[in-house]
C-alpha cells in the first residue's frame, strides 16, 4: 500500500506538470518512486527520540523544545521539555506559541496556489503581468572604474522565479551594492503594507538574472502580493484593489483547518508566548525582553506589512494541521484546501539543472526546491547529513523550528524551540536520525564521514 501511495504521488507530479503546460524551465522533475523495501512501514523509536530531545534542555545546549509526530493518521509522539520562559519558570508545553518565522513561507505558497486552482495565474507567467511594479527591471553586473554597473534583465521574473527564489532579489547573503540601496529603500519595513513593499522593491536592481540563481530573500513576501493583488480580479488586474493577504489567508488556510493560534498578532494570548533567547558562542542564552525588538515588535500590534515569508504564530497543533494537510494531498477531516495534483507539484523539484550556484541551499543535504520547500532527491550522502526520506519536503524557520512531511512513511513532523541566531546546536539533525533510527534507507546513521556541510 505505502508503494502504491509513493508511486500515485509522483503520477501526481507528472499530471500536475502536463496539465498545466508549464515550460521545461518550470515544469517539476520525476521524484524517484521508492521500491517495495524503501516503503516499508517506519516503526518509531519513541522512548528513544524523548530522551534525545530531553538531553538537549538537561544539558543547557537547549531552553525548551517540543516536538509532535503523525504517522499512518494518528499521533505517534509528543514531547515537551525544559521552559518556554527560563526567567518566569513556564515549561514548554503543548499549546505553547512560538514564531515561525519562514515556516510561514509554505502557508503562503498554499495560499497562492488556491489561486493558481483557479486559473488566476500560470507558472510561466511574467511577473509584470500582474504587478507593473516589476517591468523592466535592472540587474547589477559589477563595477566599472569602482562604481557600479547595471544591466536590463534579460528576462522578465516569472512567477515561478518566485516561488524558487530564483528571481534576483537581494538577499543579506549577497555582497554587492544593491545592499546599501536596500537598506536605505527598506521595502520590508513593518509601517509599509504589500504594495508599498512592492513598489520599493520593484524599484530596485536585482542582484543576478532572473532564472539563472537559487538566492534566499524577499521572494515570498512577493508571493503573498501576488495573491493579494490577484485575489477576487481578473487577468492584468494591474493597481486594482484585491483582498487583503491576512484575510486570504484566513479564509483560505486558517479557518478551514481549524488553525486557531495561527495569526500575525499575539494578542491576549502572550502568557502562552515562549520567550526568544538569543544564543552565545559559549552557548549560554539571554532572553530578548525588549518589546521594540525585531523578535517581538511585529506581534505586538497591527502593522501595515503581513509579510509571506515571515510573520506567523502558531502551537505545534496548528502547524501539525497544516503539515497533515498536505501529507493527506491537501485536505483534512473532510475539508480540501488543495487537490492532490497541487500538492505534488508544490513537493517536486522546480530547480532546472542549469541553476547551480545554489548559495547554502545544498547545506541542507541532497535537495532541490520546490514552490516553498526543499525536496529531498536523494538519500543521505553520509553521516554528517541529516536523515531524511526520498521525496521528503521541509522548510525550517529562523528561530530554529522545523516541519517536514515524508510521503514514503506517511509522517509528518513538527519541532518547535525559540532561539537566535540559527544553527549552532545539533537539534535539526539529532532529531531526524533518531525518528529515522530504524530506516536504513533513510537514516544518515551507519554511512561514511563526509565532508562539514553548512546550513543556512
Amino acid at each position: 500500500m505505502k508503494l502504491m501511495t509513493c508511486a500515485l504521488f509522483s503520477l501526481a507530479v507528472l499530471a500536475a506538470g502536463c496539465g498545466r503546460q508549464e515550460s521545461a524551465a518550470t515544469a517539476p522533475k520525476k521524484l524517484p518512486v521508492a521500491s517495495a523495501a524503501q516503503a516499508h512501514s517506519l516503526v518509531l523509536d519513541t522512548r528513544h527520540i524523548d530522551q534525545v530531545l530531553s538531553d538537549f534542555t538537561a544539558s543547557g545546549e537547549l531552553v525548551g523544545v517540543s516536538a509532535l509526530i503523525y504517522q499512518d493518521g494518528r499521533e505517534v509522539y509528543f514531547g515537551a521539555h525544559g521552559m518556554a520562559d527560563r526567567e518566569r519558570k513556564i515549561p514548554m508545553a503543548r499549546d505553547t506559541l512560538v514564531r515561525i518565522y519562514s515556516m510561514t513561507k509554505p502557508v503562503t505558497g498554499a495560499v497562492l496556489m488556491t489561486l493558481y486552482e483557479q486559473g488566476k495565474f500560470q507558472l510561466d507567467d511574467p511577473l509584470e503581468k500582474y504587478a507593473a511594479e516589476f517591468a523592466g527591471m535592472r540587474v547589477y553586473a559589477g563595477r566599472e572604474h569602482g562604481e557600479p554597473v547595471y544591466e536590463a534583465a534579460a528576462r522578465p521574473i516569472t512567477v515561478s522565479d518566485i516561488m524558487r527564489h530564483t528571481a534576483g532579489f537581494y538577499s543579506d547573503s549577497s555582497d554587492s551594492p544593491v545592499g546599501e540601496l536596500y537598506r536605505a529603500a527598506d521595502p520590508m519595513s513593518l509601517t509599509h503594507t504589500l504594495e508599498q513593499m512592492a513598489e520599493s522593491l520593484g524599484e530596485l536592481p536585482l542582484v543576478f538574472q532572473p532564472g539563472s540563481r537559487w538566492l534566499y530573500g524577499p521572494s515570498t513576501d512577493v508571493q503573498a502580493f501576488l495573491a493579494e493583488r490577484l485575489a477576487g480580479q481578473p487577468f492584468l488586474a494591474e493597481r486594482l484593489a484585491g483582498q487583503p493577504f491576512a484575510q486570504l489567508l484566513q479564509e483560505r488556510i486558517l479557518d478551514p483547518l481549524q488553525m486557531h493560534d495561527t495569526g500575525y498578532r499575539i494578542g491576549d494570548r502572550r502568557d502562552r508566548l515562549a520567550r526568544m533567547y538569543n544564543r552565545h558562542e559559549d552557548g549560554s542564552f539571554t532572553p530578548i525582553t525588549d518589546d521594540r525588538a525585531p523578535a517581538n515588535a511585529p506581534l505586538l500590534r497591527d502593522w501595515p506589512m503581513t509579510p509571506g515569508g515571515w510573520g506567523l504564530v502558531s502551537s505545534l497543533d496548528d502547524y501539525m494541521r497544516f503539515a497533515r494537510m498536505l501529507l493527506n494531498g491537501g485536505a483534512l477531516d473532510g475539508v480540501r484546501v488543495l487537490k492532490p495534483e497541487t500538492v505534488a507539484l508544490m513537493a517536486a523539484d522546480m530547480l532546472p539543472d542549469t541553476v547551480t550556484d545554489r548559495s547554502w541551499l545544498p547545506g541542507k543535504g541532497q535537495v532541490g526546491f520546490g514552490i516553498n520547500f526543499a525536496v529531498r532527491l536523494a538519500p543521505p550522502a553520509d553521516r554528517k547529513e541529516a536523515s531524511g526520506a526520498v521525496g521528503e519536503f521541509f522548510w525550517d524557520g529562523f528561530a530554529n523550528t522545523l516541519f517536514w512531511v515524508d510521503p514514503q512513511h506517511k509522517l509528518a513532523a513538527v519541532l518547535f524551540t525559540q532561539y537566535q541566531p540559527w544553527g549552532g546546536v545539533d537539534l535539526h539533525k539529532d532529531f531526524r536520525d533518531a525518528v529515522y533510527r530504524n530506516a536504513a534507507a533513510a537514516s544518515a546513521l551507519g554511512r561514511p564521514a563526509g565532508p562539514d556541510s553548512a546550513g543556512r
